[in-house]
């Protein structure tokens, strides 16, 4: 349903305005944080922090979903947005001890109308019945980043290690019976700085994958719409084996197991790039910046993975279970192991219930898919990843 994904992309927009109002005074910004209580914690972290920001942005998107769709939400809200302006200053000056400018700042973008068109989703009208959806919504994905508020990273062929630029507000949307994604919205806030102002901009990725109708935001080559991806096919040709197997490439995390980056290595060469936050790693696929994003551990969340999932099915990519993709014999002719949105993980309490157990795999087509396993399992000993 378009006018879903409409608004989604709007209210996207709406909190990238607010994460970025957030982040515009340093002495505020530092109010605004607090350390997550147990059970909501990634276990990666031996601190984890939420901010207001986070708060802010998860209700605003559920606020405004709710008041014209039928959503199944995957989170509680502690904060509740006020009807009026006038109310929410109130509310935010006990939160921000008292501090009525930064309150009035914070509510008037709160409350801000925003607009958002594109031409491409205007001209597609897809009727999907409302009590099937379900959605995943992370706010502030990457908070650490967006804590530590670095401005001056510089990229890596395009690929930011760490900074405002890995920072995304991801909103993704699922069948509830089946667990498939069908709409995604990245919005990235923090893009590119205006020097003179220090005022960000942004840039938003949508994706909506149903029933045989795929469309999305992206500006695809003439290779992809072609079908054809020659930037990481692997040819027979007299090239050497390590030569062919380095014209992949991928973005991994900071914190991937020196064994799995050391298969890697032997697939990519040096065309491997770690970067911060599993939305902007996913980002990177979708943005066609790297071949793969490859996850060995179970702590990126349904959150994390569901709206990069559903721009990739639009784009005729996925994103796939690691552990079971290594399992799985070819022989069998089952189909590669998608990630689902429905299911809880059987046992596991807390956050850990909506953890991608398995690891994960990113990808921009399914050949693509193939051909990277077929060179990287080769390179994995027993025990590589996650079990």
């Amino acid at each position: 349903m378009s006018a879903i994904l409409r608004e989604l992309l709007r209210v996207s927009e709406k909190a990238a305005n607010i994460a970025r109002a957030c982040r515009q005074q340093e002495a505020l910004f530092q109010l605004l944080i607090e350390e997550k209580k147990e059970g909501e914690k990634n276990k990666k972290f031996a601190v984890d922090f939420k901010t207001l920001a986070d708060v802010l942005v998860q209700e605003v998107i559920k606020q405004n979903m709710e008041n014209k769709f039928v959503f199944i939400l995957g989170e509680k809200i502690i904060l509740r947005l006020c009807p009026t302006e006038e109310e929410t200053v109130e509310l935010l000056s006990r939160v921000l001890s008292g501090n009525k400018l930064a309150s009035e700042a914070l509510a008037k973008v709160v409350h801000q109308d925003v607009t958002f068109t594109d031409p491409a989703l205007d001209s597609v009208e897809i009727n999907i019945p409302q009590d099937i959806l379900g959605i995943w919504v992370d706010p502030i994905d990457s908070t650490y980043q967006y804590i530590r508020g670095s401005a001056d990273i510089k990229s890596n062929q395009g690929v930011f290690p760490s900074g405002l630029q890995c920072v995304t507000i991801l909103i993704g949307v699922y069948d509830l019976h089946t667990g498939v994604p069908l709409m995604g919205v990245i919005n990235q806030p923090f893009v590119s700085q205006d020097l003179n102002t220090l005022r960000w901009k942004g840039q938003c990725y949508w994706g909506l994958s149903y029933l045989g109708t795929n469309i999305h935001s992206l500006q695809l080559p003439d290779s992809e719409r072609k079908g054809r991806d020659t930037r990481s096919q692997v040819t027979e040709d007299t090239s050497s084996e390590a030569e062919c197997s380095h014209r992949f490439s991928a973005v991994i995390s900071t914190s991937e197991k020196d064994t799995v980056k050391a298969a890697l290595s032997r697939v990519c060469g040096e065309r491997m790039f770690p970067a911060a936050g599993a939305g902007y790693k996913s980002l990177c696929v979708v943005q066609g910046l790297v071949d793969i994003y490859i996850f060995s551990e179970d702590t990126t969340f349904k959150w994390d993975s569901c709206a990069a999932h559903a721009i990739l099915r639009a784009l005729g990519g996925g994103m796939v279970d690691l552990r079971q993709c290594l399992q799985r014999s070819s022989e069998t002719g089952l189909d590669w192991p998608q990630l689902v949105y429905h299911v809880e993980n059987e046992g596991a309490a807390g956050v850990d219930r909506w953890a991608n157990k398995g690891g994960l795999i990113a990808y921009r087509s399914r050949k693509q898919l193939e051909t990277f396993l077929s060179l990287l399992i080769p390179n994995l000993a027993p025990g590589d990843t996650c079990t």
